[in-house]
């Protein structure tokens, strides 16, 4: 069987392996931005996001000997992140109603998860844009949010999305046309405005 892990990953876990915890950088340099807005996405809290990742982390350094390296490292890493802030965001009881009115497509979702940077352009409407897209997830439940990262931002496949969550697989697929649905809403209203 081939082994899913980049050299770079495979050095550092071998280390990590036998106790050498500065090797924990090179997956911290790595993994570290891509985590923090993943768990943004579903905490909607840049504080409480930076914290779950590094805590998780932490849970990498205690449990690299559970890690299986004939599967790929960032796979389970963002299991811990995206298990981890579902657990948070469901603490928090801070879920916005349905029926609050931000949007953005959500093909446009990765691409802001992705580089939440404001492009110099027309810097106000991508500003307006990124809150929107921001609030319109942020209305969906933790569940919901979660399998939106996964699947647009982290790129899993609708396979993948039931292993990592554990759920069946029309769960997953409720949930994604759920979120999408909510979007699109979100969009279409929007959108309805701004040409009024």
């Amino acid at each position: 069987m081939e082994n899913n892990l980049c050299t770079e990953d495979r050095i550092a876990i071998s280390r990590l392996k036998q106790g050498d915890l500065s090797a924990l950088d090179v997956l911290v340099k790595r993994y570290q931005v891509q985590a923090v807005h993943a768990a943004y996405a579903i905490v909607y809290d840049r504080a409480l996001a930076e914290d779950i990742v590094q805590t998780a982390f932490v849970k990498v350094a205690e449990r690299i000997n559970q890690f299986d390296e004939e599967r790929p490292f960032a796979s389970w890493f963002f299991r811990i992140i995206v298990n981890d802030s579902i657990k948070v965001a469901r603490k928090q009881k801070n879920i916005l109603s349905l029926d609050i009115k931000p949007d953005e497509p959500t093909a446009q979702l990765a691409e802001w998860l992705i580089d939440p940077n404001i492009r110099p352009e027309p810097m106000l409407e991508q500003k307006e844009m990124r809150q929107n897209i921001l609030k319109a997830i942020q209305s969906l439940s933790p569940e919901q949010r979660a399998v939106v990262v996964m699947r647009y931002f982290l790129e899993l496949s609708e396979a993948d999305i039931v292993i990592k969550m554990d759920r069946p697989l029309s769960t997953i697929k409720w949930w994604l046309r759920e979120a999408r649905n909510r979007l699109r809403g979100l969009i279409g209203s929007s959108q309805m405005e701004e040409d009024s």
